[in-house]
């Protein structure tokens, strides 16, 4: 038990067995009967080292080492943030577990990759046109790669070769007679249109001759330099267009009865 002293307050420890209190206090060494009594004596002018002499055994075995009252509780301290750390920004704690079972993320691979990308998608781009002009001859043919090859030609400024359907030619007028005052020759008179959808070079005429019983009884293809005088090379029959040809031939045989003409 502990007994306060009443002019400094100092803790004074009474004895275990008795319970009796030291009659001077260790530290301002006032009269500890005139406190209980409730008499208070003058404080004296100078006060001796409350720290007890080596050879004083009574004051040493009753004073323990306690707490002053007048010592602050430890509180909860402020951690100030160091001088490395730009603005204040206290370090991140680590994930605990051990190292197989975190989860890495990557800064580079976590980047962006939008420009690489992009380059790629050009590259691509630009191959795929480089194959497409390359072989435009071959695709010009084709009905659905026509329409994009013109637009890429047009673009570029290259040529595409002349469509060719010579079943897109419809005949309207024919007719093979013989030229007069002028035996055995033959003059042919053929209109005909081009219903495709791009423009195609002029066709070749295949004219057929029979004979009255059905037999053919001769044959030529015309090219169109044949039939026609002024022809140019290169030169196309729009989409839409028809025109008339006249060309004279030699009859191959007497008694001409049929003919027939075919586009190639």
């Amino acid at each position: 038990m502990f007994v306060p002293c009443s002019h400094c307050g100092f803790l004074i420890a009474q004895a275990l067995k008795d319970g009796a209190t030291p009659a001077h206090c260790p530290r301002c060494r006032a009269t500890l009967a005139d406190a209980s009594s409730g008499t208070t004596d003058a404080p004296p002018a100078s006060q001796p080292d409350p720290t007890p002499s080596p050879g004083d055994t009574s004051t040493a075995a009753h004073a323990t080492s306690v707490t002053p009252a007048s010592v602050p509780a430890p509180g909860p301290q402020r951690l100030e943030p160091k001088a490395s750390d730009p603005a204040g920004v206290r370090p991140v704690a680590r994930a605990h577990g051990p190292s197989f079972a975190r989860v890495r993320i990557d800064q580079l691979a976590a980047a962006p990759r939008w420009p690489a990308v992009l380059a790629l998608l050009s590259l691509s781009i630009l191959l795929a046109i480089q194959l497409l002009l390359a072989q435009r001859a071959e695709l010009a043919t084709r009905a659905a790669w026509r329409p994009l090859l013109d637009v890429a030609c047009t673009v570029f400024r290259c040529e595409l070769p002349p469509w060719h359907e010579p079943t897109a030619y419809v005949m309207l007028d024919r007719s093979v007679r013989p030229v007069p005052d002028q035996p055995g020759l033959l003059r042919v008179n053929a209109s005909f249109r081009n219903d495709a959808r791009w423009s195609q070079a002029w066709p070749t005429l295949l004219l057929t001759l029979s004979d009255a019983d059905g037999r053919r009884v001769g044959q030529r293809a015309f090219r169109p330099d044949e039939y026609r005088r002024e022809h140019a090379p290169g030169e196309t029959l729009s989409p839409g267009q028809s025109t008339t040809v006249a060309f004279e031939v030699v009859e191959p045989a007497a008694h001409i009865v049929a003919y027939s003409f075919d586009f190639r």
